[in-house]
């Protein structure tokens, strides 16, 4: 795939970013794309491995090594080596509904797991594939109704990746599809979690429009479970997909939490988004700003580093970060961690924009006057996360996110009033062959049966389960898992 020796010829060339000067004044992304040579110079790279890795799964567990939809890397990269960039993007479509999506916000296991990442100099498979998605969708993104009908009538609840792509999959194969979202828009995480900079939202208007020309229904501020009653949902539907998200936050209950400033990360997050669609706020959202604040981060994933760069537009004086877990090693040991992801540390766009980052830290207690957050009193853990003597200290904040990941879905509600059965972690109990939960009539997928997740993998979980709808309600099915 690629060029035969093009591994051997060029060197890696990634998308670079604006000046930090520049882009923490705006919402908009600021990552600067490949010209479509330099695109076609990286994709010869790939080196026609004996073993393609990046799209390859353990033969042990059946997990994916690289990419958790299984795109068909080496053959689009070797696509736009030739030239051949529409069928390069009709492969790319073939496992993933929402490319230009994944190719802004995953974090590219398949970079890892590449055969060429054994020396640190993986193919640029990220870059090519938003590279493919946005040349696609630039001329045009038509939309794919099916030529018969079934008759079928399904709900799904959540309007996330795992909602949208299991969606489009059924309607695709002919089904009458409602998504049913308490939103007022579409998206889910990639909408109110994601920030504007990472991936702005007409990306997903586009899509949501593909998906309305091709037949799906969008019921929103449609709270299944609160506005909209969930066993009549089951009674009215031929199949019901949980699609919702692991939303029930890891709070951190010690002394001080109910000082005012202290907030969770997605309480925070989501008012700016809404902010910078001119969508209106909740009526009893109490604003969170981190505008002339000393702000404090607790948590290092993801969400963390969003709240980060989110606190900087805002024009935060001070950002500090602290993780819990031991500081990671700058460069893995490829030989007991490749192909898999290793755990390594990683600097975000928005880490580099200024934060001030720790490791092995946890917060004792939060303190404060007049009711509002000060500071923190912090103290450095051992390996088993406890507090070492000694080490204390305290940092000045007058905000204070909570970004410490979720530990399940809401239990009230929807889940609540329909008794399903839960896993040992309290999420919807559902095997990954059938997706079907305790309720023969009811599925789920995404972050809501798996946990807390990347989008990549909300995908793969949409796209198998609309696969196991289409089969319970029709025998068969022709849907790809």
């Amino acid at each position: 795939m690629g060029k035969i020796t093009g591994f051997l010829e060029y060197e890696r060339n990634d998308r670079d970013y604006a000046p930090v000067e520049e882009r923490v004044k705006h919402w908009r992304e600021f990552v600067l794309p490949l010209s479509e040579e330099d695109n076609k110079t990286q994709a010869a790279r790939c080196m026609d491995c004996g073993v393609p890795y990046c799209h390859g799964s353990n033969i042990v567990t059946g997990a994916p090594t690289g990419c958790p939809v299984n795109n068909q890397i080496p053959d689009w990269n070797d696509l736009v080596y030739r030239g051949d960039w529409d069928e390069a993007a009709r492969n790319l479509h073939s496992t993933n509904n929402f490319p230009e999506v994944t190719g802004r916000v995953c974090p590219a296991p398949c970079e890892a797991s590449c055969t060429l990442n054994i020396d640190d100099n993986p193919v640029t498979i990220k870059t090519i594939e938003c590279a493919i998605a946005d040349r696609a969708i630039a001329q045009g993104l038509k939309p794919e109704p099916p030529t018969v009908k079934t008759g079928k009538k399904i709900a799904v609840v959540g309007s996330g990746p795992a909602g949208m792509a299991c969606a489009q999959q059924l309607a695709r194969a002919g089904h009458n599809v409602h998504v049913f979202e308490k939103h007022a828009k579409a998206g889910g995480l990639m909408r109110y979690g994601i920030p504007d900079f990472k991936m702005e939202k007409h990306h997903v208007d586009r899509r949501v429009a593909q998906m309305e020309a091709e037949g799906v229904t969008f019921h929103y501020n449609a709270h299944v479970g609160v506005t909209v009653d969930a066993a009549k949902l089951v009674a009215e539907y031929d199949a019901v997909v949980l699609a919702g998200g692991a939303e029930n936050a890891r709070d951190l209950p010690i002394s001080g939490r109910d000082l005012k400033g202290i907030h969770f990360a997605m309480d925070f997050l989501p008012q700016q988004n809404r902010r910078v669609s001119a969508e209106p706020q909740a009526t009893d959202a109490e604003p969170i700003l981190a505008t002339g604040k000393h702000v404090v981060v607790i948590g290092g994933g993801d969400t963390g580093s969003d709240c980060i760069g989110t606190s900087f537009r805002q024009g935060a004086l001070s950002v500090t970060n602290f993780e819990i877990m031991p500081q990671p090693p700058a460069i893995e040991n490829k030989l007991l961690t490749w192909p898999d992801w290793p755990w390594k540390l990683r600097t975000s766009s928005s880490h580099e924009e200024g934060a001030t980052r720790d490791f092995a830290v946890g917060t004792l207690a939060f303190a404060g006057e007049n009711g509002s957050v000060t500071k923190l009193t912090c103290a450095r853990v051992d390996n088993k996360f406890q507090p070492i003597a000694g080490t204390e200290f305290d940092v000045k904040a007058d905000l204070v996110l909570l970004a410490m990941g979720f530990v399940s879905p809401m239990h009230d509600g929807m889940i609540a009033s329909l008794a399903l059965a839960l896993d040992p972690r309290g999420n919807v109990k559902a095997d990954t062959v059938s997706y079907r939960s305790s309720n023969p009539k009811i599925f789920a997928c995404g972050d809501m049966r798996r946990g807390q997740s990347l989008v990549v993998w909300a995908i793969r979980e949409g796209r198998q389960t609309a696969h196991s709808v289409d089969q319970f309600l029709m025998g068969s099915t022709n849907l790809p898992r």
